[in-house]
């Protein structure tokens, strides 16, 4: 059974629930979302059991309240209970969807204003940082991704990871937005990491001014920023540059924020490649959760 479609005047936060402390705390957090956003909230457990051909119901030797579709039931009946007890006034509803879980959410990001899931989920595997079906979805999702991890200290700034480069402008206005939203500063953190080491077969480093390139990425952080201060002005922003690597500047950062927000691909990204380097590191080692928002052409 496919994923509903959504207006588009109705669209919802979606998140993704399976039971695990993971996915309780992606409810949390999409309570928020939705509350903040006053959007829908949708409720989905993927069911991928009908496609393994194996009995769904009670077993006839076990309690009548048994069986793999009345787990699942209660999975969703338990999701539904914890996000009304947090947001009663939201509107909510759940759906059993039939389906691998990553695909179910896959198909449910084409009308959905926003998915939100664990960062791990049942049945992980020990020593992987961040679960298969939040990497996919950050990966392929057509909307922004919200990967429920770390704290979120709601006094804290959202941090926004700023490249300068077109391909980053939507997750620049998601930013924006969502500390408008939440009524905290933004922090835009621009980090660049100019080479210091040798041409091929050359032992003189690599000469260039500082002063210059820092003055190029000033400009840079301050074009990529100009129009959404238009849009919202009573945001306060500050701005930060960081001379090493965006990697660790950001993954550093996230100490301090409450939420993190990143694009797909971002300035120098390799072509096929749908999913960044420093985006891939953030999900896996940020201090708040970590918001992935994809570009409209990717």
């Amino acid at each position: 059974m496919p994923a509903p479609e959504h207006s588009p005047l109705h669209r919802p936060v979606v998140v993704g629930v399976d039971g695990s402390a993971s996915s309780l705390a992606a409810i949390d957090l999409a309570v928020r979302e939705a509350t903040l956003r006053r959007r829908p909230l949708c409720l989905v457990h993927a069911f991928i059991w009908p496609y393994l051909h194996v009995p769904l119901g009670p077993s006839p030797y076990g309690p009548p309240e048994g069986g793999l579709r009345h787990q699942a039931e209660r999975i969703l009946a338990d999701a539904y209970t914890r996000a009304h007890t947090t947001g009663p006034n939201l509107d909510i509803h759940g759906e059993l969807v039939t389906g691998e879980a990553a695909a179910v959410l896959l198909h449910s990001s084409r009308t959905a204003e926003l998915i939100v899931v664990g960062d791990r989920g049942l049945g992980g595997f020990t020593g992987l940082l961040i679960g298969s079906v939040a990497v996919q979805l950050a990966a392929h999702a057509t909307c922004p991704v919200l990967v429920a991890r770390g704290t979120a200290d709601p006094a804290a700034a959202v941090l926004l990871g700023a490249d300068g480069s077109p391909a980053n402008d939507p997750a620049v206005g998601f930013a924006f937005e969502e500390a408008a939203l939440r009524g905290v500063p933004l922090i835009a953190l621009h980090a660049w990491h100019h080479p210091v080491s040798t041409r091929p077969g050359d032992m003189l480093p690599l000469v260039y001014d500082p002063a210059e390139i820092e003055a190029e990425e000033t400009r840079l952080l301050a074009e990529a920023l100009a129009g959404w201060h238009d849009k919202y002005p009573d945001l306060t922003v500050h701005r930060e540059l960081a001379h090493t690597s965006t990697r660790k500047a950001l993954i550093q950062a996230t100490q301090r924020a409450q939420l993190v927000v990143v694009g797909t691909r971002g300035r120098g990204g390799f072509t096929g490649l749908l999913l960044g380097s420093v985006s891939q590191a953030v999900l896996h080692h940020a201090a708040c959760p970590v918001a992935v928002v994809p570009h409209p052409a990717a």
